[in-house]
């Protein structure tokens, strides 16, 4: 599993109706892609739920490289670039997903978590807290899914998680989700990926 998320940090007045306008238009388009576990189209609002910015940052989790190579290269970013501007696009290697009990229902909000790996600490033990963590996420009220996910560029590890209601029990920033393109989700290796 690889993860891949992208922001496009908006100005303060902007108008955020055309986020959600383009999102209605366009997000199907994902809705069958190959190697694609799910899209996850994400937008946080200046002054709700604590956002000090404007932003569209969608989030994906991709089964197969080639699917999203087959995204960056083959076409499907090219709308943001040409409308955007091309953004700087992270990366993070899969060390955990898990579904909760709401999966399947329609996501409201998604919670994302960065940390840095603590130095001194041995990487199988942040490794494994960083499984725990994502499991608990996932056995929460309402969770849909919850994925942990570590760049070792950066040695930052991300908690990503997909809720059915507005009120998560787990801390970060909070985004609102417009569209869910999963055609994948079921593919995803399930637990540790190690």
């Amino acid at each position: 599993m690889h993860a891949m998320q992208y922001e496009l940090t908006l100005p303060a007045a902007y108008d955020m109706d055309v986020v959600r306008a383009r999102v209605a238009a366009k997000g199907h388009l994902l809705d069958h892609w190959d190697g694609l576990g799910l899209k996850a189209y994400l937008m946080r609002e200046r002054g709700v739920d604590a956002s000090p910015v404007n932003q569209y940052a969608p989030f994906y989790l991709w089964n197969t490289v080639e699917g999203m190579n087959s995204f960056l290269w083959g076409g499907g970013f090219q709308g943001v670039s040409d409308d955007f501007g091309r953004p700087s696009v992270r990366q993070w290697t899969g060390l955990a997903y898990e579904e909760g009990g709401a999966v399947g229902s329609p996501a409201r909000v998604a919670v994302r978590r960065r940390r840095p790996v603590p130095d001194g600490v041995a990487s199988a033990e942040v490794a494994v807290a960083a499984v725990d963590e994502a499991k608990r996420l996932a056995d929460g009220d309402g969770a849909l899914l919850a994925a942990a996910v570590v760049d070792t560029s950066r040695w930052e590890l991300v908690h990503f998680s997909l809720w059915a209601h507005d009120t998560p029990k787990a801390e970060g920033e909070v985004f609102q989700v417009l569209h869910l393109s999963a055609p994948g989700l079921g593919l995803l290796p399930r637990g540790r990926q190690w």
